[in-house]
């Protein structure tokens, strides 16, 4: 069995998710476009939740790329799509991965609330009405309310799910599987109202692979990025039952390897690991996939990187910065203008060679933002913090 240090798989992490060495453009393309697509297939998806974070950690992958050049691959080039990707949170996603997700996450077990407002000829009902209200428009919650209200009836726009402190129509209840089905994906924002549209005018033809060799297809393309890893890590970053994912790693063809002398898999064959050490400094965003998806936790938040950047063990809430594939501080920027400021907490003091290596990374945000950074690097903070 191979047998691998914790460095041998940050360095093959960052190589993967182009955080080692910017992504390499093809050849007779416009400047950045394959890349970027390249980029947010290979890293299983870009959170979107916020949509400057997204675009953050899509142009600090891709030389050159700014977050117009983003835009421009979601809403022109269409090589882009947002949707619900893992764990049902927003996602920019490659469209031509969108058959492999939405197979995949069609065959993820159903969570009992779902299925508790709509009976399952009305959810067929539902979904059919979507497909038809979207297939050449985008439309608001409420124009689509209004179209699918006119094409199911009246029972479809109750104001019977909870949402908050108001309550939402009964169809709504329906998105989920609209969204893991492809019948749903968000359209550009109409001043501040989010739109939704039909994912088949990215990509003509477009329908979901099958299911089996849908989730095959998304475990190679997980263990890609994030591996080695184990079910019990895949079905935390897909948000599944961890012993649905147990079962369908032992379906599939897979290598164990041991990581630190602890058991875990990478896909069949994909055994070769660098062995010079991780290295390089760099910011990552909100929700960044890297910060997201690797595992163990531990080791990524080592010693007081665990109190200072994660939440009840939960990574993303907090911008890291990333030493060597490993976190080593934390760092928050402001708006003015044209301005962005920058402050950085490191968890120890920057030598000369980082110190530049940070000055470049935020004269890059400052890049990718369309704006002029400066940096202001804050106390060395060695402890926990609260």
């Amino acid at each position: 069995m191979t047998r691998l240090s914790w460095a041998q798989v940050c360095a093959r992490r960052l190589e993967r998710h182009a955080l080692s060495a910017p992504a390499s453009t093809a050849a007779g393309l416009a400047p950045e476009a394959e890349a970027v697509a390249a980029v947010v297939s290979a890293m299983c998806g870009a959170h979107a939740q916020i949509a400057s974070a997204a675009e953050l950690s899509v142009g600090l992958r891709v030389p050159g790329a700014i977050r117009t050049v983003v835009r421009q691959a979601l809403w022109t080039d269409r090589t882009l799509v947002k949707t619900r990707g893992p764990r049902g949170t927003v996602h920019l996603l490659a469209a031509a991965d969108l058959p492999m997700w939405t197979g995949a996450l069609s065959e993820l077990p159903v969570a009992s609330h779902e299925q508790s407002l709509l009976t399952p000829e009305q959810t067929e009902r539902v979904l059919a009405a979507i497909a038809d209200a979207l297939a050449e428009a985008e439309l608001t919650t409420a124009e689509l309310t209004e179209q699918v209200v006119a094409r199911t009836g009246p029972w479809a726009g109750d104001r019977v799910m909870e949402a908050f402190q108001d309550k939402w129509p009964r169809w709504i209840s329906a998105m989920a599987a609209a969204t893991r089905g492809g019948v749903i994906c968000f359209g550009p924002n109409r001043g501040r109202s989010t739109t939704y549209t039909s994912p088949a005018r990215w990509l003509p033809g477009f329908a979901p692979m099958g299911g089996r060799a849908a989730l095959a297809e998304l475990v190679r393309h997980y263990l890609y990025a994030y591996g080695p890893a184990t079910p019990a890590q895949f079905a935390r970053w897909l948000s599944a039952p961890a012993t649905w994912a147990a079962k369908l790693f032992e379906s599939l063809d897979l290598t164990p390897v041991t990581v630190e002398g602890a058991r875990a898999w990478v896909a069949a064959g994909d055994t070769d690991f660098p062995d010079d050490q991780p290295a390089g400094l760099r910011l990552l965003p909100y929700f960044d996939a890297y910060t997201v998806g690797c595992h163990p936790r531990e080791l990524l938040f080592p010693a007081a990187a665990a109190d200072r950047a994660l939440a009840r063990g939960q990574a993303g809430n907090y911008p890291v910065l990333l030493v060597d594939g490993t976190v080593g501080g934390v760092w928050h920027q402001r708006r003015s203008g044209r301005t962005i400021h920058v402050t950085v907490e490191p968890l120890r003091t920057l030598g000369a060679r980082r110190r530049r290596a940070l000055e470049e990374q935020v004269e890059r945000v400052g890049q990718i933002l369309e704006g002029t950074a400066s940096l202001t690097i804050g106390a060395v903070d060695v402890g926990p913090h609260a």
